[in-house]
């Protein structure tokens, strides 16, 4: 790899599981305690904003305690040491990434700290706690929604993110599940570009066997170590 190599990443909820943020699939969290079609989705919404907006204010509060580990660190140090460009883009919607360091994150799945108006599309800093008739600043219609997509929904970026992933020279997916499009198929627009790609992963994901290279274990272990290879 170049010194100047651009290097585009994918991080999914494994980054931040090591900082007490539960992913999917964890028993006993809150995904596990409410139906994805009831809390993850616009018909879910319409349906009942009050549960709604009680799981993300839940959401909201646990990111709002939670602190970067060492993987968020060591990347935010690569885009500060390495003489390329580096681009993170996120599936998750905390702020870990930006409180451990890093800049200009592609968040394509929107952030929990953001509001969005539902009948206008006016977006602005959500307060911890969100509530059904909140109105909107912009149009005073009582139609708050947290600025999330949803399933369903077109992610943020994503004109951006497949014109990085085009000129990419090294593209890894971190701590993802490979199971969510269209981001389980950002590996093949890399490759297809000629960049090499690296999965780092608790264990395998559902798209591991088209990466070149594969690292398994904590993030916290794993995403340092790699940081600091590719920094020389």
């Amino acid at each position: 790899m170049g010194k100047s190599a651009k290097i585009v990443i994918l991080t999914g909820a494994g980054i931040s599981a090591e900082s007490g943020l539960g992913t999917f699939r964890d028993e006993g969290g809150l995904w596990a305690q409410h139906r994805i079609e009831d809390v993850a989705t616009p018909e879910g919404f319409a349906c009942n904003p009050d549960l709604v907006h009680r799981f993300y204010n839940a959401r909201r509060a646990q990111a709002a305690e939670a602190r970067p580990n060492a993987a968020h660190q060591a990347l935010a140090r690569l885009q500060a040491e390495h003489a390329g460009e580096v681009v993170i883009v996120t599936q998750n919607v905390d702020g870990l990434h930006e409180a451990g360091g890093a800049q200009h994150v592609l968040h394509m799945h929107g952030t929990l700290a953001g509001a969005l108006c539902a009948a206008c599309g006016h977006g602005w800093t959500a307060p911890l706690e969100m509530q059904t008739d909140q109105p909107c600043p912009a149009c005073a219609a009582p139609a708050a929604r947290p600025d999330v997509v949803w399933f369903g929904e077109i992610p943020y970026f994503m004109e951006e993110i497949f014109a990085h992933l085009a000129a990419a020279d090294v593209f890894a997916a971190i701590g993802t599940s490979g199971e969510v499009y269209p981001a389980a198929a950002f590996v093949d627009e890399a490759h297809l570009a000629g960049a090499h790609t690296v999965e780092l992963n608790l264990e395998p994901s559902a798209t591991a066997s088209r990466f070149a290279e594969r690292r398994f274990g904590r993030a916290s272990e794993t995403v340092p170590a790699w940081v600091t290879e590719l920094l020389g």
